[in-house]
Formats: structure tokens, C-alpha cells, sequence
């Protein structure tokens, strides 16, 4: 058995005018994250944790913002690429944990969304995806409501 832990963070600033995309889920909400892709900060953690523990780098090697083929994509395209890049390595997701930092909205009726919209493009059970929330009591960045910030922590092993 080889195995391998990954973990990947990010943090994107809230502005007016932009979708809200978590985890591959539109979230109703009057802002969303600035970036040069969609901008989902929790399947940009993903990509790095898998990236990571993988030995592959980060999601700005693989997909740098100085590339006009990146502007606006849906983030599950990449996470799909990672997807791809793991299967070739010969790697599978044992477990995939995320934690989402925000005062606001609120994600609760979403989590289940994003598990399933993860897991479709990873090809794994939901079951295998976790997805949780939490805030800052309204201290630093995200408590003030500027940002989003994830962290995901994934184990693979090797087929």
C-alpha cells in the first residue's frame, strides 16, 4: 500500500458582479470571488491537495492565470485535468476532507451539492468527500466578510 496525504489551501477576495461558485455549486448570493478562472476556492484547495500529494505541484503550475485558456473556466474543468493527471499516475482517492472559511452566506443547504458535484467529477462515491464550514467570530479577512478561504486535505493510495 503506497500512501500519500495532500493538502491544499486558498483564498480568493469577495467583489460585486461575480458569481458565488463553491465547490462546483452556484451559491445565490450579491457577490462573488475575484480570479482569473470562476474562481472556486474550494476546488482550487482540492487541486492542490491532490497536486500536492501527488508530487505535482500547484494548481498555478498547471493552470497559471497568465493564460487566456483559463479566464473564467468552470474550475470543474480543472479539477477534472487533476482527475485525469491522477488516474494516468495511477493514484485514487481514498478520502477528500474540505473546510470552507466564511462569515457569510451561509453554505449549510449546499454542502450536499458540492459533495455530489466533487465526487461526479473525481468519480468517487460522495461518500468519500467531505465538505464543512466554519467562520472566524468576525476576525481577520473572512470575518470581516472580505474573503473565502478553504482548506482540503486528501489521502490517495496507489493502485
Amino acid at each position: 500500500m503506497d500512501l500519500r496525504i495532500g493538502h491544499g489551501f486558498d483564498f480568493h477576495r469577495l467583489v460585486p458582479d461575480r458569481e458565488l461558485w463553491l465547490g462546483g455549486v452556484l451559491i445565490p448570493y450579491g457577490m462573488g470571488l475575484s480570479g482569473h478562472s470562476d474562481a472556486d476556492v474550494l476546488i482550487h484547495a482540492v487541486c492542490d491537495a491532490l497536486l500536492g500529494a501527488m508530487t505535482e505541484g500547484d494548481i498555478g503550475r498547471h493552470f497559471p492565470d497568465t493564460d487566456e485558456r483559463y479566464r473564467n473556466i468552470d474550475s470543474r474543468l480543472l479539477l477534472q485535468k487533476v482527475s485525469e493527471l491522477m488516474a494516468e499516475k495511477g493514484w485514487r482517492i481514498m478520502n477528500l476532507d474540505t473546510t470552507l472559511i466564511l462569515e457569510a452566506p451561509r453554505i449549510a443547504p449546499y454542502i450536499e451539492s458540492m459533495r455530489k458535484s466533487m465526487a461526479s467529477v473525481l468519480d468517487i462515491d460522495p461518500g468519500r468527500v467531505s465538505v464543512k464550514a466554519t467562520t472566524t467570530e468576525g476576525l481577520g479577512p473572512e470575518g470581516r466578510g472580505e474573503g473565502i478561504s478553504a482548506h482540503a486535505v486528501v489521502l490517495l493510495d496507489k493502485r
